[in-house]
């Protein structure tokens, strides 16, 4: 069977590489994908495979029924919205939507899934079982489209053994796959701040309080939670990514800041920890300063552990050097 697989991979490679394509050309962001979730679950008609559109409002659901005995369910997963990114590729499948991009691979992901499918579908004979596919939406926005697909009973009729999730690595050598029992992907946190002062004119800064110059101070200060308050052997990560004023110009100092980022860790307590020491630490700068902020926190998903039954240190795992069990699989990438 394995040969029989690896047969139809070369045969359906171009086909694949298509759908891709025409997936990254029309990207759409999270819990906007209406395109993308019909053009899923069309190929999925078009091969025949039952499924079930409008999980989680763009989300796709199919079966596949092995025909030899056996009762196990197996889940693959595949993410399908993009990013809030412009692309400035210069290639023939470049995004036809303005701002929007799959930039974080999930085009990849999407078509990997329909391919596998694909291959699953026309080898149902020699399996026994079930494969459930999962295109969810929403991966890059919370509450998530996993989670809202949970609780429209995507785990359930039929209830899968283990789900399998892919995501691309360009570090990782091409023809390989890596694999990691345990404590893997970090949790992630949204991070939603609002810094407000007193504008005005940017001549006459004593009769302003500056909010550009409190959140600059924020910024900077919130990064010693990580490299100071953090143990050092437990990874943390924390990002601004967005930082836009309301108003302000090049000599108008405006009256509000707002910034959005993330922070991502693998221990619960820290997490709860940390969550703290930023809200009081970003409100007693602005405080100081003459200002105000409001500091919010939108809880994402806790970190990933494969094989749960697995007891697991945090810290001590963390640790440990990144070991991958690698697969060699055809050496050709998806572009």
């Amino acid at each position: 069977m394995k040969e029989q697989i690896q047969a139809l991979a070369n045969t359906y490679f171009e086909e694949v590489i298509g759908l891709r394509r025409h997936i990254h050309a029309n990207p759409e962001l999270s819990f906007q994908e209406v395109e993308t979730g019909k053009f899923i679950a069309g190929k999925l008609k078009e091969w025949g495979i039952p499924h079930e559109h409008g999980v989680a409002e763009n989300g796709v659901v199919g079966l596949i029924e092995g025909k030899k005995p056996g009762n196990k369910v197996i889940a693959l997963r595949a993410d399908i919205d993009a990013l809030p990114i412009a692309e400035a590729n210069d290639v023939p499948y470049k995004s036809k939507n303005d701002g929007v991009m799959h930039a974080c691979g999930h085009d990849v992901h999407s078509s990997s899934l329909l391919g596998t499918a694909k291959i699953l579908n026309e080898l149902k004979d020699n399996f026994g079982g079930t494969i459930k596919l999962i295109f969810q939406p929403a991966e890059e926005m919370l509450p998530g489209g996993a989670s809202i697909m949970i609780k429209e009973g995507v785990l359930e009729n039929p209830s899968p053994a283990s789900i399998f999730g892919q995501h691309v690595h360009p570090p990782l050598q091409v023809g390989k796959v890596g694999f990691r029992p345990g404590m893997y992907m970090a949790s992630t946190d949204e991070l939603y701040m609002t810094v407000t002062g007193k504008g005005g004119h940017g001549a006459i800064p004593q009769n302003c309080i500056d909010p550009i110059v409190i959140t600059s101070q924020i910024i900077t200060a919130l990064q010693q939670i990580v490299s100071r308050r953090a143990d050092p052997t437990l990874p943390s990560v924390m990002t601004f990514g967005y930082i836009a004023s309301t108003g302000g110009s090049t000599n108008v100092i405006p009256n509000e800041v707002k910034l959005k980022g993330t922070f991502r860790t693998y221990e619960e307590g820290w997490r709860k920890e940390a969550h703290r020491l930023m809200k009081e630490m970003a409100e007693g700068i602005a405080k100081a300063m003459g200002g105000s902020c409001d500091f919010h926190v939108a809880n994402g998903y806790p970190a990933l552990i494969n094989n749960p039954n697995l007891t697991v240190n945090a810290k001590a795992y963390a640790t440990e050097s990144v070991s991958y069990t690698h697969l060699t699989l055809p050496t050709k990438r998806i572009v």
